[in-house]
């Protein structure tokens, strides 16, 4: 195969062209669309990284005709295959046949059934039970030319679109389309005319025509709305206005109590429960609705129906106005200084301890309905409104966290998959770089491509040190209970143990580490630490000492130890785990939070380590990931007027750099682990089976990637060339190779520029 053409739905493309490369096709030219607000597609992107011609023309007609320009920009690449998807119709007949192999496209659908651009959603409208894709021949029809190959899946129960697409079509799409480019290039890739029979085409759905029609089993409404979400979006009417229905799910036993709501069309009322809107169908069955949209664009959980309005605050029943008196009664037996307790009444400037919240909330339980209510709720929410507020929503169920979105890269390795996050971290969200940037992290072993992470920007690392910043001044973590921290940082360390094969795995992927010493060191000592800096939590302690015994003062002196604020850590990529481990266990028991740039190379286990911390409960913005180069997120760190300390482990040229911006900066404090070269002096009255194998270990040890490896070995002269025979003839039984292999004794160096490196030393 000599190229090919390459146009639209950029981000399943990429990941053709990239696989496509990556089998050694040439692709000779790709045409995209054009940059929005300056910003390239991620296909043009990858193309011009590789130096592939990219051409980026709004459109190939004009009323119909194709346009001259664009035809001869096209024939110029001299391609042999035009690659396409969904979206011949848009192409000029000319530009199809034009190719010696012609053109292949790729559809979601197992045609000829659900012809057109709406085929996944008529898939889910009409209720089949099997959803696929074709490859087939472009004509001059709609999706009618010969099929090439196809793919099949099951329909689940609740599958929507999207989850469709990202579980099926877009990864198997892609294989698909390098397979078909195979078949032809090996001449064995089949034309099978499309039968009429069973072959369908619906349009696409206008929103107009997308009202939900309730005289129908739940099971059908479902998959209308199923079907339409997230576009068009299937509506209905509720109270005088249009309201779209999104994320729609079968319901199965009985509803939960809730409010009920009155839906136009609809016999029976919907009812607002605590996980979202309940509907019926004519059979009177049920299904559930997440999310509503009004037809000024707000989008709402459908849980929020009746606290939708503009005030932040809920607007209460008498039912809860009852408990809102009842809690305000249990503040003032509690702050009994207090002349009266009044919205604003703050219960810490009160002279409330931390013995008062933990009776607070187990009052409030006891005397509430047993609502489920923590004391960080209290350091949350410290004023009596605030309190109030915090417990009806938590007593109408509304108040339930977001469940984090975590856009994964996924790989099937070491007998399991292996789930890692590839965005920055800030503010408790993964999310993409400011300007879109990425980087490839490469698997030493072989030199794949593991992923692209994202490539943080100088905004990046600003609102990471902002989230840092509101999260120690306003948040709970600084005013909560030590032993509270410490219980978070104990669950975290039970996260870590409990995915421990997967973070070794990743470890070993993108650092080269041996997986057994990666599981017991990288990611064992990891657990470790956090365990032992919990336990420190409350046991942080000052100190007085007596300067003047003499009376009546008896004057003395007091430390009192404070957490800094915000501290930023930048860390090497030789144990990227457990360096992530060492330094910000200590910050975060100290109470400080922390923004941390992961070595440019291996970024992965910081970034599933992130993951991690949400599901331990550790507020938002306390821990921060801004994955990037050192030059441009390292300097800004080290620059930053709001971060108060910053810890780095790497070379002594760019440790004086950073003590020196540090300096000039704000005078942040600064801790530095910089390089050595440790040396191991051996005499001859020594054990020398255990000489030979401490000197090994000492040079070898993780690869010789070690801050203590021995650089330098001082072999007394008498015993020298006995011991550096002894040393050869123990090299040559290491195993070197594949890290995942168990019985390897020796990965791959870190990265190439490493290797390189310590190859052009020898």
């Amino acid at each position: 195969i000599n190229g090919g053409l390459i146009n639209n739905y950029p981000r399943f493309m990429t990941g053709v062209y990239t696989s496509l490369r990556k089998q050694g096709h040439k692709v000779v030219g790709v045409f995209t669309v054009p940059d929005k607000d300056g910003k390239a597609d991620p296909l043009a992107v990858a193309a011009e990284k590789d130096g592939t011609p990219v051409f980026k023309f709004p459109r190939w007609r004009v009323k119909g005709q194709p346009i001259a320009e664009v035809v001869e920009a096209y024939k110029s690449v001299g391609a042999e295959l035009n690659v396409m998807p969904f979206c011949s119709q848009f192409i000029p007949m000319n530009v199809i046949d034009h190719p010696r192999h012609g053109s292949i496209i790729y559809h979601p659908s197992i045609l000829p059934l659900h012809r057109g651009a709406s085929a996944i959603n008529w898939t889910l409208i009409q209720g089949d039970a099997q959803a696929g894709f074709s490859v087939f021949w472009a004509d001059d029809g709609l999706d009618t030319g010969p099929l090439l190959l196809q793919r099949s899946c099951s329909v689940e129960p609740n599958d929507t679109v999207d989850s469709l697409y990202n579980r099926f079509l877009f990864p198997e799409g892609i294989k698909a389309m390098v397979e078909s480019v195979q078949l032809i290039a090996d001449g064995k890739a089949p034309r099978v005319i499309q039968s009429e029979e069973g072959a369908s085409y619906e349009g696409i759905q206008k929103k107009s025509n997308a009202k939900v029609n309730w005289a129908q089993p739940a099971e059908a409404i479902h998959n209308w709305i199923r079907g339409h979400d997230k576009v068009p979006g299937a509506w209905t009417v509720i109270d005088g206005q249009n309201v779209t229905l999104y994320g729609s799910s079968l319901l199965s036993g009985t509803p939960a109590d809730g409010q009920p709501l009155e839906v136009e069309g609809l016999a029976t009322p919907g009812l607002v429960t605590k996980t979202g809107l309940v509907l019926h169908g004519s059979d009177g069955k049920a299904l559930l609705v997440k999310s509503l949209q009004f037809e000024d664009g707000k989008m709402i959980p459908a849980s929020k129906f009746f606290s939708s309005g503009e005030s932040s605050s809920v607007e209460l029943s008498p039912e809860e106005q009852a408990q809102a008196e009842e809690i305000r009664a249990i503040w003032k037996g509690i702050l009994s200084n207090v002349p009266a307790v009044v919205d604003t009444t703050d219960f810490f400037k009160s002279g409330a301890a931390s013995m008062d919240v933990v009776r607070l909330v187990e009052e409030v339980k006891q005397r509430c309905g047993g609502v489920e209510l923590q004391t960080e709720d209290v350091y949350m929410a410290s004023t009596f409104q605030d309190f109030v507020q915090v417990f009806v929503r938590r007593l109408r169920g509304e108040d339930q966290e977001e469940e984090l979105v975590v856009d994964y890269a996924t790989q099937d390795i070491n007998n399991m998959t292996v789930r890692m996050p590839h965005q920055c971290f800030i503010n408790g969200q993964f999310e993409d770089a400011e300007n879109g940037k990425t980087s490839d992290t490469i698997n030493p072993a072989d030199g794949s491509l593991i992923c692209k992470v994202a490539a943080s920007s100088v905004g990046d690392v600003d609102r990471a040190v902002a989230a840092a910043k509101e999260a120690f001044e306003n948040g709970p973590w600084g005013r909560m209970n030590p032993r509270d921290r410490g219980s978070m940082l104990y669950r975290l360390a039970d996260l870590m143990e409990e995915h421990q094969e997967e973070l070794a795995t990743i470890e070993s992927m993108d650092s080269g580490a041996v997986y057994t010493l990666a599981l017991k060191t990288h990611v064992g000592m990891s657990i470790q630490t956090f365990r032992y800096f919990a336990g420190w939590c409350d046991k942080i302690q000052g100190k007085t000492i007596p300067i003047n015994q003499a009376r009546p003062n008896r004057n003395l002196t007091f430390t009192r130890r404070e957490p800094l604020g915000v501290c930023a850590i930048v860390i090497p990529w030789n144990y990227p785990l457990m360096m992530l481990a060492w330094k910000s266990a200590a910050c975060l028991a100290a109470g400080n939070t922390l923004v941390l740039k992961p070595a440019q190379v291996t970024p992965l286990t910081a970034l599933k380590f992130a993951e991690l911390t949400v599901k331990a409960g550790i507020p938002k913005g306390v821990i921060n990931i801004v994955p990037g180069s050192g030059g441009l997120v390292g300097q800004r760190l080290s620059d930053h007027p709001d971060i108060r300390k910053l810890g780095f482990t790497g070379s002594t040229p760019i440790g004086k750099h950073i003590m020196q911006s540090c300096a000039l900066s704000n005078l942040k404090k600064v801790s530095l682990e910089l390089g050595g070269k440790s040396p191991l002096i051996i005499f001859s009255d020594c054990d020398m089976d255990k000489a030979v194998r401490m000197g090994m270990s000492s040079v070898y040890f993780n690869k010789g990637e070690n801050c203590i490896a021995a650089g330098r070995l001082f072999v007394e002269e008498s015993i020298h060339d006995e011991y550096i025979t002894r040393v050869v003839e123990e090299i040559k039984k290491m195993k070197i190779g594949d890290p995942l292999d168990r019985s390897t004794d020796h990965g791959p160096q870190n990265h190439k520029a490493h290797l390189d490196k310590l190859v052009d030393r020898n």
